[in-house]
């Protein structure tokens, strides 16, 4: 099978697997409660406990004795829909289909066997995310194996940490247009939880366009017990559902330079404040969705093309320097390549909000961070690289320490650089943040100098004797064949 297709049936058996595992967990305890007489089979008990209920028929012990048998499919079918059926918060999410005759039964019945034998449910498991840490790894290696259409539904890792790092969602609305598999939405909930934080600070919102991403990304916070009650199927341009939403943060990862996003119904929008979008490139509509979105102290952080940072084309050039003189851009991230699975177009990430002179933070009206990261970033293997813990730290404490968050901020040649907006403007509104944090400073050394010059002189003479020898064989060979000079 296409990974496209096989994806969901891994992923809706593991989170079958989970469920039946955290519901028998309980059973267990009821079982033996002897002192409080609770009924094992009281479905209230597992709602009081926020467990979803699992009937009998879709039991994890039920359908491996069966997993051998051929109507295994239609078991497994069966298993899901009394599930959605008995908890409203799965209604429309979980997948189905194992029926088909083209999913061979009797490697259904073998991958049955094999996720049986992994505890995903039990409290040693939810200790250690277990059961996030499997789904974020398949999500990851399908990504990789779909090619271009895995970027629809999953941000790597280590961008999404980033964004998180650097915006600091602990308290308010977090919003994503465009949420794919909910790995943003994941990542806040793991900050939160690393520094301390109230889980119940924190309310979700989101929309997704493609209705298989979104199945995913409600099991995704299902397992996770995220109130996924405010992420919704549909269309942020055309359908915005969540239209009077202000919220406090907004952290996204839309389709680059998408041309397909039907900008041509839309001409007339209230979202384009700083300038109506080319219907070649939806850019600068998600821009401008973001903003207009943003409460008015809210914050956004985003990636985008690197297009998006000195394109003059379709009016972008003019959109850009209109949000440029609103104030509105704080900073700018050039990133490396390589970072995503899907494209090898360069991307950028944009951070931008309302409000430079808020009470939390020092007052940076007229300024904007540019932070070079290109040369960061470590290859995982020949096509792909993951931005480090060290990275990433080192990226986000630039733009704290710059936006006041203790420390003393300096520019650092070829990594960071604070600029006014007059200098924004003598470089003709362009955003490219090599433009301007310079080179990074070389110490003078003679010795190291010389020790490349006679390396490189060396390597040369190499190239140049072999070159030579080459020459005289190929005279040779030519000359065995009747062709000397």
């Amino acid at each position: 099978m296409d990974a496209a297709e096989y994806k969901h049936v891994v992923l809706g058996l593991i989170f079958l697997k989970y469920i039946s595992d955290t519901f028998d967990e309980i059973h267990r305890e009821l079982e033996n409660d002897r002192e409080h007489l609770s009924d094992p089979e009281d479905r209230d008990e597992y709602i009081a406990r926020n467990v979803f209920w699992v009937p009998p028929e879709a039991r994890w012990d039920y359908l491996q004795r069966n997993a051998k048998q051929p109507t295994i499919g239609k078991m497994i079918d069966d298993a899901m829909d009394v599930i959605e059926r008995d908890n409203p918060s799965l209604k429309g999410v979980l997948p189905t289909n194992y029926s088909r005759p083209s999913l061979d039964k009797q490697r259904l019945g073998e991958l049955i066997d094999m996720i049986g034998s992994i505890a995903l449910g039990t409290d040693e498991a939810r200790s250690r995310d277990l059961l996030g840490r499997v789904y974020e790894y398949f999500l990851g290696q399908f990504a990789d194996a779909e090619g271009k259409k895995g970027g629809q539904f999953y941000t790597p890792k280590s961008i999404v940490q980033l964004l998180v790092e650097m915006i600091e969602p602990y308290r308010g609305r977090v919003y994503d247009p465009c949420c794919g598999s909910g790995g943003m939405f994941v990542q806040n909930e793991k900050f939160i939880q690393a520094h301390q934080g109230r889980l119940d600070d924190i309310h979700i919102f989101g929309e997704e366009s493609n209705q298989t991403t979104w199945k995913l990304c409600k099991m995704n916070l299902a397992i996770r017990n995220i109130d996924s009650d405010e992420v919704k199927w549909g269309d942020s341009f055309l359908n915005d559902l969540h239209k009077d939403l202000r919220a406090d943060f907004i952290l996204a990862n839309p389709p680059f330079n998408d041309s397909d996003w039907k900008g041509e119904l839309l001409r007339e929008d209230v979202r384009w404040k700083f300038g109506v979008p080319p219907t070649g490139n939806a850019n600068f509509a998600w821009v401008q969705h973001f903003t207009h979105h943003l409460s008015p102290t809210g914050i956004a952080g985003f990636v985008l093309s690197n297009g998006s940072l000195s394109s003059n084309t379709s009016n972008e050039g003019k959109i850009r320097k209109n949000i440029i003189e609103a104030d509105l851009v704080d900073c700018i991230i050039a990133l490396p390549s390589q970072l995503f699975y899907n494209t090898m177009i360069p991307a950028c990430l944009w951070f931008v909000t309302r409000d430079k002179k808020n009470n939390k933070f020092k007052d940076r009206r007229g300024k904007t961070l540019f932070i070079d990261a290109r040369k960061m970033g470590t290859m995982i293997d020949r096509r792909h690289r993951v931005l480090t813990d060290g990275d990433i730290n080192k990226i986000s404490s630039a733009y704290h320490t710059w936006r006041g968050e203790g420390g003393q901020y300096e520019d650092i040649p070829g990594f960071c650089k604070s600029s006014d907006i007059e200098e924004i403007r003598k470089n003709n509104y362009v955003l490219t943040p090599g433009r301007y944090v310079g080179t990074e400073e070389q110490e003078d050394d003679d010795e190291e100098f010389e020790e490349k010059m006679q390396k490189l002189t060396s390597e040369l003479k190499q190239q140049m004797d072999e070159s030579k020898r080459l020459d005289e064989e190929i005279k040779k060979n030519l000359e065995r064949i009747g062709f000397g000079f």
